[in-house]
């Protein structure tokens, strides 16, 4: 087991802010007019003799002494410089001694001084906001081709294959991506491509659901009627505005979203306890076990967003309480420090195995108790404390458990437990784990900035400590991607540590400092145009104001744009993101839209556009109001 991390409050809240260049003069006389023995000095005639030596020196010295690094004009950062090094022009001459000396820079942390790391600085904060919304209005460039490409070969099914330029319908034949990307569409003002994807929802979705076969519980609820739900709540308030003329009114996605629910209710009727079956046939009400008879932990509790809202724009409390069980449940089970196993059986309503991970089948697990609690409103002492209870021991638990540090840097990561917490850990972490850093800053200030919340004196030290971790965690989750040959990271990573080590398994970029840090085996090398590291950057970015974030995500798109973007529409996933050219796999998923698109979208943009402390994003990005918004205390 690993010891509690050495964090302290100073370490948490850097305010870079405050530092200021001082001249010479200025630290010296200082020093001379606030030291303790000055009055003593002064008054002997020895003590005047040094002062004045003293004052004579220092004019000497600033006289005939060429300063070193002192700007005398700001420096001007192009474009072109991503990597946010800074070049200083002009020297000094005896008029600009006495000017005030210019602000430096903001500066790095100190646990980032001294890093070798390929970033510093973000040249962002030297320069105006339009850069970003020029980077935002690329975003919004890259999801109107991809829209293009799905639209010219693939309108209607799931899912586009952009080399074969077809469609693939993976997802219960739902047209899944026009229903992901519909409110992307509309944050985005996408005018057009919210009028195609309204009209089709209006058109052809009921249809659909009432034809179609076989769907799962969980996707189909995250990406569909979390999709359906939101575009109804975006179209029915301010974002509607906007769109008076493109699509159908609000109430069609309302209508459609509870025809769907509906149906979808049958995994929790059909069940013999209060953990819903993995799969659903939507035309017939009926539901069926997964093979091998078990459910994914992280699945059946994530529901509970969509069904909640659904119950509150409908009346009609069956939803919610359908879905709020299952968390009830889930309580009272045993855990290990909070942690849960990956499968849970829905004819028992009992965990099964011992496997504990973050990744795969138990991330959003962890994600929607904290989400779901501030749905409800955060409120102490109301029916849903116990979800924050839940996950207050969760976090504590993954940071005794499960977090550990790289060996030789240090990177801080999160592993897992194969075979349970009293056998061998893993150093194995998923792409899908760098959800947490975004979770566990959202659940350090409940969506208001890290300095409001301590103005406010809302953040505990466990609060405090979590932020850190989480901006720990996302700086290995951006490494997982700076060190691979094309800047895009693998599916899974596995870390050296002073137990486990493979050699000859890098992820190609022999610049990174981390290079030997993170072990990229060859069935994972795969990239799927995944969200969560965008995810947790756009929220971090929100909480704590530092540009770094952007800088990350700014590089994370242009890594796709090289690599991903398919001329004729579209964008493709990788077999391999260790080699160039990258081998592609012909498949662009519907998160790509629904996800990451959106999230890099919105961390280059206004931070008052779907503002973290009155909405909440379900697991497939999908914004939903939270009902209260007053913070716990």
């Amino acid at each position: 087991m690993s010891s509690s991390l050495p964090y302290s409050v100073k370490d948490v809240h850097y305010d870079n802010a405050k530092f200021r260049q001082r001249s010479y003069l200025k630290v010296m006389t200082q020093n001379l007019l606030t030291g303790s023995r000055k009055r003593e000095c002064l008054s002997c005639s020895t003590g005047k003799f040094l002062v004045l030596l003293l004052v004579f020196g220092l004019a000497y010295l600033f006289l005939t002494s060429t300063p070193v690094h002192v700007p005398n004009q700001v420096a001007k950062v192009s474009e072109s410089n991503e990597k946010g090094e800074f070049k200083i022009n002009g020297g000094i001459n005896f008029k600009n001694l006495w000017r005030r000396a210019p602000r430096l820079p903001p500066r790095l942390p100190p646990d980032e001084k001294g890093s070798n790391t390929s970033y510093h600085i973000d040249p962002n904060m030297l320069v105006s906001e339009s850069l970003w919304i020029s980077r935002q209005q690329k975003v919004k460039d890259a999801f109107i081709h991809a829209w293009s490409g799905y639209k010219r070969y693939a309108m209607g099914n799931d899912e586009l294959m952009p080399l074969s330029q077809t469609g693939t319908d993976g997802l219960g034949g739902l047209g899944a991506t026009i229903v992901d990307a519909l409110d992307t569409a509309m944050i985005m003002g996408a005018s057009d491509i919210v009028s195609e994807a309204g009209s089709w929802v209006e058109k052809h979705l009921l249809d659909r659901i009432k034809e179609k076969g076989q769907v799962n519980l969980f996707e189909t609820t995250i990406r569909v009627l979390g999709g359906l739900l939101s575009a109804y709540h975006l179209r029915a308030g301010e974002y509607g505005k906007n769109f008076e003329n493109e699509g159908p009114k609000p109430a069609v996605y309302l209508e459609t979203a509870k025809n769907l629910a509906d149906r979808l209710l049958s995994a929790f009727t059909s069940s013999r306890t209060s953990i819903p079956l993995s799969d659903v046939v939507l035309q017939n009400f009926s539901a069926y076990a997964a093979p091998g008879g078990l459910s994914s932990t992280s699945e059946v509790s994530t529901l509970q967003l969509e069904f909640n809202y659904l119950s509150t724009v409908s009346g009609d409390p069956k939803y919610s309480v359908a879905a709020m069980k299952v968390l009830e449940h889930m309580k009272s089970l045993p855990k290990v420090e909070g942690l849960v196993p990956i499968y849970i059986s829905p004819d028992t309503g009992d965990f099964i195995g011992e496997t504990i991970r973050l990744g795969s089948r138990g991330d959003s697990y962890y994600e929607y108790l904290l989400k779901v609690w501030i749905q409800k409103g955060m409120r102490e002492n109301n029916n849903f404390t116990y979800l924050h209870d839940m996950y207050d021991e969760a976090m504590k638990g993954v940071k005794h458990l499960l977090v550990r540090k790289s060996v030789p840097n240090g990177l801080v990561f999160v592993g897992e437990l194969p075979y349970g917490s009293n056998a061998a850990f893993s150093p194995k972490m998923d792409h899908l784990v760098c959800f947490l850093p975004g979770t566990l800053a959202l659940g350090a200030t409940k969506g208001m900035s890290r300095d409001e919340a301590m103005r406010e004196s809302l953040l505990s030290f466990d609060d405090l400590e979590n932020l850190k971790l989480a901006e720990d965690l996302a700086k290995t989750c951006f490494e997982m991607y700076e060190v691979t040959s094309t800047g895009l990271a693998p599916e899974i990573a596995y870390f050296h540590t002073e137990e486990y080590s493979e050699q000859g398994l890098g992820g190609g970029n022999k610049k990174s400092k981390y290079i030997d840090d993170i072990i990229i085996k060859s069935l994972d090398r795969h990239n799927l145009l995944r969200p969560e590291t965008v995810e947790s950057l756009f929220v971090l970015y929100r909480i704590t104001g530092n540009p770094k974030y952007r800088a990350w995500g700014w590089q994370i798109f242009e890594a796709f744009e090289r690599h991903t973007k398919v001329s004729s529409g579209g964008y493709t996933s990788l077999d391999d993101v260790t080699s160039i050219p990258p081998r592609r796999r012909d498949k662009m998923e519907t998160f790509f839209l629904g996800e990451t698109l959106k999230y890099l979208y919105l961390l280059f943009g206004d931070s008052s556009a779907i503002p973290l402390d009155k909405y909440v994003f379900n697991s497939e990005a999908h914004p939903l109001p939270i009902e209260g918004n007053a913070p716990m205390k």
